[in-house]
């Protein structure tokens, strides 16, 4: 690609209306331009990146025996009401209607389209296995859509789904594709980590997701450095050094606590020890009300509660609700008398003479025990905190933020059984059909990989997705000689194939250069006076230095560093 007289520009102030550096620095280097709210047009430069991302991708597919398809993004919304997952997604997903009156929406995942195709392909048990993917465009009405290229609501995925007789069967697609998806993050030369993960909305039997490490990330990841236990904190196993108190034992009495809500208040206002502490949160799971009792300085893990409750979703409830239930003010909720089924952590086992809400408006209960508390069950419904206990080792773990950029599920028969996906096995019965689906969001790749590769100057890219390899400079392009080379340069590159971009502009050479650093260009020929000695000079975006080489062996220094 020539810049002279093509689509190229690039912004010298940063946008306003980006939140993320990796937002920020792809629409100042001309590769994406905002169209409303998490809704991006991808320009040539960013369109190039995107497909180079994919490219890796689909050939690592392919060499994992997976088979190409496009579904369309334009479903009947029957499809995911008879999975269950029209009310399981709300208002995340598109709806519209045609002219006809009937229900469509923008597809947000693909299983259940999947599922029907498999339907004409697989009657036997000899059918199987079979793998088929496509990278397409998804669609997810984000309420919050932020972070440029990580939560938006259009995106391109690829998304892949197993069909097998058994989980013996599984096991092995389910390998194919975890070490598939390895390769592709380690040619890219992304910064991952591989964490256990909730099925959430996909369901299943074993989720694993594939998180690029940066402090953007709105994952929190729980890792042991010692023994390589790494999970998401929504499903990490909270495992802390609390002993049991052995106080002796105490009857609960009023405590008066006017215009006192927080935790904070109670300790800074009555010095009241955190370990003395047990929080009441009220949370609505499917519409019933449950009370989740932790430790003062601990958070409920609602993944956890909503397991226990066996319900699809669990959120803290409205304040109408708790003031309902309690008949007091929010923040002064407790266990005591509440006629809801109560939850305890492990950990408030242990207590003794703890202080609870009084259910009372301005009042809290002192030297509140297990024994005044009616409890429905006993779990680990508490977040894990940075240095609790790892569950494997007994190590302390570590936290890390993450965005998750692939992700691998065993779904078993949960859709295959919704959706009517049977074959025949060797004894001529009807059996369901074992899926696995993986996820890759090809966006968010290219979000992550900025996030972790930029400077002040811009982006720094891996050689494996760079929109071009090398970056001509021409220093006076009214210098005929200069120009002569740079052709000549230009031209030995493309025909080694190497994707090369040759900036003839009539533009400074400061300019110039800011521009190949912004777009993040991984080397730099640079063509100028030294020409006159043989030279000229070749630059690593990644270096801060440059090198003279001689003409005659620039080709080769190329191709070293590319390689």
């Amino acid at each position: 690609m020539k810049l002279k007289n093509n689509f190229f520009f690039t912004l010298r102030e940063d946008v306003k209306d980006e939140d993320s550096r990796s937002g920020n620095l792809l629409v100042k280097a001309g590769m994406i331009k905002k169209a409303g709210a998490g809704i991006y047009t991808y320009l040539p430069l960013g369109m190039k990146t995107m497909k180079n991302i994919e490219d890796i991708v689909r050939d690592e597919m392919n060499k994992a025996d997976a088979l190409e398809l496009v579904m369309p993004s334009l479903l009947p919304e029957e499809v995911y009401v008879a999975s269950g997952r029209r009310e399981i997604f709300g208002n995340d997903m598109f709806g519209l209607k045609d002219r006809y009156n009937r229900e469509y929406v923008l597809g947000p995942t693909h299983e259940e389209m999947f599922v029907n195709i498999a339907k004409d392909g697989i009657k036997s048990y000899k059918d199987m296995p079979v793998n088929l993917y496509q990278i397409a465009t998804k669609y997810r009405d984000e309420p919050r859509p932020r972070y440029g290229l990580i939560r938006i609501r259009e995106f391109t995925m690829k998304d892949a789904y197993s069909f097998d007789k058994d989980e013996e069967g599984l096991d092995i697609s389910y390998n194919k594709m975890f070490n598939a998806y390895k390769n592709i993050f380690d040619r890219i030369g992304i910064d991952y980590k591989i964490v256990t993960a909730s099925t959430g909305a996909m369901g299943g039997l074993l989720s694993e997701e594939f998180q690029a490490v940066t402090e953007i990330g709105e994952d929190v990841l729980v890792i042991c450095d010692e023994c390589g236990y790494s999970s998401n904190i929504e499903v990490s196993k909270c495992v802390s050094e609390f002993k049991e108190q052995i106080d002796e034992l105490k009857e609960k009495e009023l405590l008066h606590t006017p215009n006192v809500g927080t935790i904070d208040d109670l300790v800074n206002n009555y010095n009241i020890a955190i370990d003395k502490m047990v929080k009441t949160l009220i949370y609505d799971c499917d519409g019933k009300l449950y009370a989740c009792l932790v430790k003062g300085d601990r958070e409920v893990n609602e993944w956890k509660v909503s397991k226990i409750t066996e319900s699809k979703k669990s959120v803290l409830a409205s304040f109408e609700n708790v003031e309902e239930i309690t008949k007091a003010k929010v923040g002064f909720a407790g266990p005591v008398d509440l006629n809801i089924p109560i939850i305890v952590d492990e950990e408030v086992m242990l207590m003794k003479n703890f202080l609870v809400g009084a259910n009372k408006s301005d009042y809290h209960y002192i030297n509140t025990n297990i024994k005044d508390i009616n409890i429905y069950k006993v779990a680990d419904i508490k977040n894990v905190k940075e240095n609790d206990l790892c569950p494997t080792c007994g190590k302390n773990l570590k936290f890390k933020k993450g965005i998750e950029v692939g992700n691998t599920f065993k779904l078993g028969t949960k859709y295959s059984k919704a959706l009517g996906l049977n074959y025949l096995d060797e004894f001529n019965q009807l059996k369901p059909v074992v899926m696995g689906c993986y996820g890759i969001g090809i966006g968010r790749i290219l979000a992550s990989i900025i996030e972790q590769n930029n400077d002040e100057k811009g982006i720094i890219f891996p050689m494996s997705i760079a929109p071009f390899k090398v970056a001509i400079v021409v220093v006076d392009t009214k210098n005929e000689e200069q120009m002569n080379l740079a052709n000549n340069l230009y031209n030995q590159l493309k025909e080694n194939n190497i994707e090369v971009l040759l900036d003839d502009r009539d533009e400074r050479v400061g300019v110039k250069f800011n521009d190949m650093d912004l777009i993040g260009i991984p080397l730099r020929i640079t063509i100028g006076k030294k020409l006159s000695d043989n030279l000229v000079e070749l630059k690593e975006r990644k270096e801060s230095t440059s090198k003279d080489i001689e003409i005659e062996k620039i080709l080769n220094s190329i191709k070293e560093l590319i390689k």
